[in-house]
């Protein structure tokens, strides 16, 4: 089953159990007899006008994404928490609606009523498609690839785990080895089938979904990383299996298959209700940020035309999400022929290119604010790792292991490395703030986000910190 025509299923299942909730609720609440009826509202208007409201709540928590191996339970969850916080929603909208026309009416009540018929429908309909999905997981429709990396004792357990629960639509197609001296070895009739070397080969040869990395990875960690950096972009999901240290330790996220922990690899931590409430931040920062600034923005662009000739805005070439290419505004604060005779050159601090009302810009972050049109674009974000030159990005993933990570998300304006670390100027500088990004993805959330706008403001203010 392709993902697209499980979420047209899913749409039309939620589509006739919304609806269904509501005619149910309409003909106990008009002719059961039970309840006053002052006004009888029109069935088909009222109903579908619920099941846009209803759609537009699944859609902003994720509740189309793409299921696998998922637990019921924590669906019904999440569909418990959102139908709750909607009909509250619809309490509150009701209530005030009384307050403002002078009424007290207590079958406002009967809401929850309503709430618990459309938890009984919407429920049952997804309970029984997620078991529908399951059986045909069992009988082999809509299975996933999978190699294990290691050949030794916690590879083979975590490949038994899986034979034991075939519902996991897992299937392991081979091991791939850092000995080259265990080809041809197998477990479980599963041969070991390539080192490490080979393992980008074996993912497009095989179609392969899962990797699943079970290495004694305190001993091997450069091979781990390598491991990582060869799955970018090949659209496959990651995970490690711990070791005790770590389960005890509490130092990683983990998820579990029946028991068995696994470290999900830079998973998306971020909620979808949260990525579309970080974008209507974003909207709405940026417009306030451009119409509040514009007399600021009107005498700098003076300012940059009289000290020097060239363009008021500068425009260059940035990496953004998933390493799409975009021109990203800044005002010029170079001369404008800064790179004429050298090419691309890394920005340094104290940098002899950057004009006098440059400096004063960069210092005061002025010269950050047409950003904020790439902001509204999408190709940014206020907060999330600085998005770089596509030259150095491919220079720095050469030298740096998992450099590309940044990638997986939208760039920002300001960032968690911006406002921890100096001015990069050397490679160890860059090392360091992969390490901030790294941690900024893996934490992403709304109030790590207002920390790091509370702290850059306060970097403003003290003139530190790297933007450029």
């Amino acid at each position: 089953m392709s993902k697209n025509f499980q979420k047209i299923v899913l749409f039309l299942l939620d589509f006739v159990t919304i609806n269904l909730a509501y005619i149910i609720y309409y003909n106990i609440r008009v002719y059961s007899g039970l309840f006053t009826v002052i006004i009888v509202p029109d069935l088909l208007s009222t109903m579908l006008i619920m099941y846009f409201y209803w759609l537009f709540w699944f859609m902003f928590v994720g509740m189309y994404r793409e299921w696998f191996a998922f637990s019921r339970f924590d669906e019904m969850n999440v569909l418990f928490k959102v139908t709750f916080i909607g009909v509250i929603a619809l309490f509150i909208a009701i209530f005030w609606d009384d307050y403002l026309v002078g009424e007290s009416n207590a079958q406002r009540f009967l809401i929850f009523l309503y709430w618990i018929i459309l938890l009984g429908t919407v429920g049952l309909g997804r309970l029984i498609l997620r078991s529908l999905q399951r059986r045909l997981l069992i009988k082999g429709i809509g299975r996933r690839n999978a190699v294990i990396i290691g050949f030794n004792k916690k590879a083979n357990d975590m490949h038994d785990k899986i034979l034991e629960h075939r519902e996991l639509g897992i299937d392991v197609i081979g091991y791939i080895t850092l000995d080259k001296n265990n080809i041809g070895k197998s477990y479980n009739n599963v041969m070991t089938i390539a080192t490490i070397d080979e393992m980008e080969n074996i993912i497009n040869t095989y179609n392969i979904k899962e990797v699943i990395i079970a290495l004694e990875y305190r001993k091997d960690e450069n091979e781990m990383l390598m491991i990582i950096s060869k799955c970018d972009y090949k659209n496959v999901g990651i995970k490690i299996v711990p070791d005790l240290y770590d389960i005890i330790s509490g130092s990683a996220r983990m998820t579990h298959i029946y028991g068995f922990p696994l470290i999900d690899v830079f998973p998306q931590i971020m909620p979808v209700w949260a990525e579309k409430v970080k974008r209507m931040i974003d909207i709405a920062s940026a417009i306030a940020i451009l119409v509040l600034s514009a007399p600021i923005c009107f005498l700098t662009a003076i300012a940059i035309k009289l000290e020097s000739k060239g363009p008021i805005l500068f425009k260059q070439e940035r990496s953004g999400l998933n390493g799409k290419p975009f021109m990203m505004y800044k005002f010029r604060s170079m001369r404008q022929d800064a790179e004429a005779k050298t090419g691309p050159v890394w920005a340094k601090k104290n940098d002899p290119r950057v004009t006098k009302v440059g400096k004063f810009i960069r210092k005061v972050r002025i010269d950050e604010i047409p950003q904020m049109i790439n902001v509204l674009k999408g190709e940014m974000s206020l907060v999330g790792p600085r998005p770089e030159r596509p030259v150095f990005v491919e220079k720095f993933a050469q030298e740096i292991p998992l450099y590309k990570k940044r990638l997986k998300v939208r760039p920002g304006v300001t960032g968690w490395a911006q406002v921890n670390h100096k001015y990069d100027e050397t490679i160890e500088d860059v090392k360091m703030k992969l390490k901030y990004d790294l941690f900024y993805i893996e934490n992403m959330s709304i109030r790590m986000d207002i920390k790091i706008m509370f702290k850059t403001a306060i970097t403003m203010l003290f003139g530190k910190g790297h933007f450029s």
